[in-house]
């Protein structure tokens, strides 16, 4: 994986090739392999690229390239992963050029020279972002990847275009004066994480997945106006995937899966450098390592850390599918003080607020996996695709009885939920475990029963979903200054058509959660230790043919990623498989009493909070006190205050 920064514009503070090699010191965590620059002056423009090589290590993968016909030049952070297939549609073409070595880049290059910029965009197999200067056209392009897997900033400091793949780099240019966004903020607090568009800096924002922009050097007045255009939108994969349903067997839909994914996968562990993969012992990991051991003569690197606490560790699992597989595997497990040890890291990994607390493990299993291989698959993607979520398998149970039920019996109802709090909760569920049915064996049980007093009152589906997937309900009350901006859960004119509420929040599920939320995690984690992710769940023909199945085949008998799970199945017994969902995260509720409280009483302190402005203070200590008296677990709530504290510290 790579990193790249540049800008447009003559700087205040000193020369073209001095600043932009300081954008790029500061993402040298990106690529630290090999570092290149290139200026434009005549147009005020500047490139800098780092780079981690993975295909084509020798100085012919070197960035910034230039295209053979010298039109054109890139700074590119991704992997194509069918770029020899391009090439050989460009000889069939007739429109190859020399090669000088096997990048991807290269490929880019050629194909931009050949089709220009929205075919080659459509061509493509991938993770990316990029930027390319046409220096016929004077224009620069910026573009991302279908799903957003790659990050992407820019935006205008007075009449200065920065862009980047981290917004360190952007910070790193001189004349940068970013202003926190308070409305930005509201949605860090709803949601864990700031949506794309919007990043915690007016003026400054995230390209959306499937898009890339234009910018007119040479009009200024026409450049600030340019919009970003898509060449790929979920939209039309999901409406376009119900309209032409799949109508083949059962064993024919498992067939088809298997073989899409075998070949994704088979595209991902194209790489000069060592390889493995994330496992945590669950469907989707273990999907993903069994057909990469099945296509792998050697025993594959697979790399999954536990906690002794109980309820957070699932090496146990990964171990025994680890074992059947044959894989060569490496578990780290992980101590308290490792992972507050990261804490302090966490302002300077993400560049923004960012309060997915799974952010910690994250990183530790990344640090681990990078001191044997430089790239790793990972399993994420399979729940949003193929209904993995217990909100999907609740929303018809639960949604439809709360439709038959009063709003007085729904309050009521509400009201005993939140008599007992959530550790009451939790221990009840546990003395009466051996008595439940197995599908009632929850993680975190008195969490989803205060979640559930929550949306009991609420009018629709829609409103059911956003209750379930929001921390703060009312941030705009707790941002002094703040006002929520509209996202696409509030847009209703920007939702896809489906056949069903479950599809919906799928949909939703894939272009917010995933793309803001989980995929972000993952980027700035293993990237801080300089390894790099692939996801071939995510390739967008994957993605394509599982808006195809049917809901039947996602979700069936109480059970979500049915169809995934037959793939699995022919690989890895069932029994090593079946069991409750756990999520991938870290005891934080008791740390924060615990080995955390003093540095949480420290960003939490009144005054601090008064002084600084950004935040109401009644409200955050009524949370933090109603934490520490251990009758509440409020740690989503504090955790994001806690992160935006953090980092508007460092």
């Amino acid at each position: 994986m790579c990193g790249f920064a540049g800008f447009i514009g003559s700087s205040q503070s000193a020369d073209a090739s001095r600043v932009v090699s300081g954008m790029t010191a500061a993402i040298s965590h990106r690529g630290p392999d090999d570092a290149g620059i290139w200026v434009d002056e005549a147009a005020g423009l500047a490139l800098g690229h780092r780079r981690l090589s993975i295909l084509d290590l020798s100085p012919a993968g070197h960035q910034p390239m230039h295209s053979a016909c010298n039109r054109y030049v890139i700074v590119f952070n991704g992997e194509i992963y069918n770029h020899l297939e391009l090439r050989s549609r460009l000889s069939a073409e007739s429109k190859a050029p020399a090669w000088r070595g096997h990048a991807d880049t290269e490929t880019l290059l050629a194909c931009f020279a050949a089709w220009g910029i929205e075919k080659t965009l459509q061509a493509t197999v991938g993770m990316f972002a990029l930027a390319l200067w046409d220096r016929e056209q004077k224009m620069l392009t910026l573009a991302r990847d279908r799903m957003g897997e790659k990050p992407l900033y820019y935006g205008w400091q007075n009449s200065l275009f920065l862009f980047g793949s981290e917004l360190k780099a952007l910070k790193a240019h001189p004349d940068f004066r970013g202003e926190v966004d308070r409305n930005a903020l509201t949605l860090l607090l709803r949601h864990n994480c700031i949506p794309a568009p919007y990043s915690i800096y007016k003026g400054i924002a995230k390209l959306m997945p499937g898009h890339y922009l234009n910018i007119p050097v040479l009009d200024s007045a026409a450049a600030r106006l340019t919009r970003p255009q898509a060449y790929w939108r979920m939209n039309d994969a999901v409406e376009q995937g119900l309209a032409n349903p799949f109508t083949g067997s059962a064993g024919e839909a498992v067939d088809l899966l298997q073989a899409q994914l075998g070949k994704s996968i088979g595209d991902q562990m194209l790489a000069d450098v060592p390889l493995g993969a994330f496992l945590s012992g669950g469907v989707d990991s273990s999907t993903i390592v069994a057909l990469m051991q099945a296509q792998s003569r050697q025993p594959v690197r697979t790399f999954t850390i536990g906690f002794d606490e109980g309820g957070y560790d699932e090496a146990v699992h990964a171990r025994e599918v680890a074992r059947h597989l044959g894989t060569e595997h490496t578990e780290l497990y992980v101590r308290p003080q490792d992972a507050l040890d990261v804490i302090p890291r966490l302002p300077s990994m993400y560049c923004e607020p960012f309060s997915d607390s799974s952010q910690i493990p994250t990183f530790l299993v990344s640090q681990m996996a990078r001191q044997h291989v430089t790239v790793a698959l990972s399993g994420d993607g399979g729940d949003e695709l193929f209904g993995g979520y217990n909100r999907y398998l609740s929303a018809r149970k639960v949604w439809g009885k709360m439709q038959g039920l009063p709003l007085v019996a729904r309050h009521s109802m509400a009201a005993m939920l939140r008599a007992l709090p959530p550790a009451t909760w939790d221990r009840l569920f546990e003395m009466f475990k051996p008595l439940l049915p197995r599908r009632f064996h929850l993680a975190t049980p008195g969490d989803k029963a205060h979640k559930l007093a929550a949306v009991l009152a609420l009018s629709d589906g829609h409103e059911f979903y956003h209750q379930l997937t929001s921390h703060w309900s009312d941030p705009a009350s707790i941002v002094i200054g703040g006002h929520e901006p509209q996202t696409l859960l509030t847009n209703p004119a920007a939702w896809p058509g489906t056949d069903g509420f479950e599809h919906w929040m799928m949909a939703m599920d894939a272009q917010t959660y995933m793309a803001d939320d989980i995929l972000v995690k993952v980027d700035r984690a293993a990237m801080a230790a300089s390894l790099e992710t692939r996801v071939p769940l995510l390739d967008h023909r994957v993605v394509e043919l599982a808006w195809r199945m049917p809901l039947g085949m996602k979700i069936r008998n109480g059970q979500g990623k049915w169809l995934l799970r037959q793939v699995l199945y022919r690989h890895v017994p069932q029994a090593l498989i079946e069991r409750p969902k756990m999520g991938f995260g870290i005891p934080l509720d008791s740390w924060l009493r615990g080995p955390l409280r003093a540095w949480a009483e420290d960003l939490l302190d009144e005054s601090r909070l008064r002084q600084e402005g950004y935040f109401r203070p009644e409200p955050v200590r009524q949370m933090w006190a109603e934490h520490l008296s251990g009758r509440y677990n409020r740690q989503h709530h504090l955790w994001d205050v806690l992160m935006f504290q953090a980092w508007l510290r460092s």
